[in-house]
């Protein structure tokens, strides 16, 4: 097998597919696994982004298993590591960011790296230090409500140094703008000075691609997905068209959405107004007993022919946190995830093979619940949010993870192949974050497949 030359550890799922799309479009063949892979690649790619689902365990647990993706991400021979958070910076004063930073840069031997979530495409920009969303500050964006990672702080030199016993410094956007000699003098500096973090300014593509040629060489990058465009021209590696194609799709349509963020409630609200059924699911009525997974597959089932159909939990700020003070926060999430993680598994075996979900930690718990191991990384629908392929094998009722080698994971080439030949599409998948997409990116998401 040829060797990798970019290892990325994702901390969420969506996130991961975020940064593949990004390499993609920049010419990277790129899979993505579902956690760490028990043995070595099937297919021939340039990348491989490793799916955690890290963002909110306890810091100990996301330290180690970044450390296990790391080992295996080396012993594929990727030359350089990319630890990929989310372009709003989620994480909380114990971490993950922070902690896992620092096991990364220790496991690596380095002393020193940068951290920008920049990611211009979908209006995340850094300036003086400060994380944008738009227009306004991170803190006043509606982040600030987030269940479980609130951010109400949008200095990131200051969110990272509270996470980390490193030091952390800035890279200016006037720094930045001088081009890639003035970034290494600028790193060159901070580490003299005894910095072993920089939060990088980016407020452009432009920026990033600037940026981007001063990376080459470091044995680890932190950062959301946004300077993944300006990676592989350092690998000599240019765009093209063949890396982000993927089987004809087929099949029925739904979408599982589990996020509360302010632009996923605005795209549940379209969809219902393009005259498509919607379904919401009650948290305290899963409290009760209720098998409420049943109950939506026998409303779904009926209406799946006509169209695509809509499952979602999203609500706003005010009665997610009703529902988290009746029930508890980390107990009403985990409810509710294991529901929707329940109906997309049905709705798989009633026919749906265009899935899309909606948030990181409900397409964490969907896609493992559905035992998909691995993907292929397909067209942008939206910035950071690409369809992906993962291959099943019908006519079974429900989804079979593809039999892999003794010692190994699945054959990727092999998957594509039998798919190509047979004519089932296998499982069209988009996994959104929750903060990404516009307005209509459900309807436009089957739309483009057609």
């Amino acid at each position: 097998m040829k060797k990798i030359v970019l290892g990325c550890i994702a901390d969420d799922f969506t996130g991961a597919t975020d940064l593949a799309n990004n390499l993609v479009r920049a010419g990277m063949r790129v899979v993505q696994t579902i956690g760490v892979p028990s043995g070595p690649l099937g297919a021939e790619v340039d990348a491989v982004v490793v799916a955690l689902k890290s963002r909110t365990v306890p810091p100990a647990q996301a330290v180690a298993e970044s450390l296990a993706a790391l080992a295996w991400l080396q012993a594929q021979g990727a030359q350089q590591i990319y630890f990929k958070y989310c372009s709003t910076f989620d994480s909380t004063a114990r971490g993950n960011i922070g902690p896992v930073t620092e096991a990364l840069m220790d496991a690596l031997q380095t002393n020193f790296t940068i951290a920008t979530p920049a990611f211009p495409d979908n209006q995340r920009t850094v300036f003086k230090g400060y994380l944008f969303v738009g227009d306004v500050l991170l803190s006043e964006s509606g982040m600030q409500n987030h269940p479980l990672t609130p951010m109400a702080d949008a200095n990131l030199v200051r969110v990272l140094q509270s996470q980390t016993t490193r030091r952390v410094g800035l890279i200016a956007h006037t720094v930045v703008a001088r081009g890639a000699p003035a970034v290494r003098e600028r790193m060159a500096q901070l580490q003299a000075e005894g910095v072993g973090v920089a939060i990088v300014d980016a407020v452009s593509n432009d920026d990033l691609l600037r940026l981007g040629p001063a990376l080459k060489g470091m044995p680890l990058v932190t950062a959301g997905s946004g300077v993944a465009i300006a990676l592989p021209a350092n690998f000599g590696i240019t765009p093209s068209d063949q890396a982000s194609r993927l089987p004809v799709a087929s099949g029925l349509q739904a979408v599982v959405s589990g996020s509360c963020s302010l632009a996923t409630n605005r795209q549940v609200l379209d969809f219902m107004k393009q005259g498509h059924p919607a379904l919401a699911i009650d948290p305290l009525r899963i409290a009760s007993g209720a098998d409420v997974a049943a109950e939506v597959l026998a409303w779904a089932k009926p209406l799946l022919t006509q169209g695509p159909v809509l499952v979602y939990s999203t609500a706003d700020s005010s009665d997610v946190k009703s529902v988290q003070g009746r029930l508890g926060v980390e107990e009403a999430g985990a409810m509710v995830e294991r529901t929707l993680a329940a109906v997309a598994r049905g709705l798989v075996q009633l026919g749906v093979r265009q899935l899309v979900v909606a948030g990181g930690e409900t397409s964490g718990a969907c896609v493992q619940a559905l035992g998909i191991t691995q993907m292929q990384i397909g067209p942008q629908i939206d910035p950071g949010v690409p369809w992906c392929h993962a291959a099943i094998e019908p006519p079974r009722p429900a989804l079979r993870v593809l039999a892999a080698p003794q010692g190994g994971v699945a054959d990727l080439g092999a998957a594509r192949r039998s798919s190509a030949t047979t004519g089932d599409g296998g499982l069209h998948l988009a996994l959104k974050s929750g903060n990404f997409g516009s307005d209509d990116f459900f309807t436009k998401a089957f739309t483009m497949l057609k």
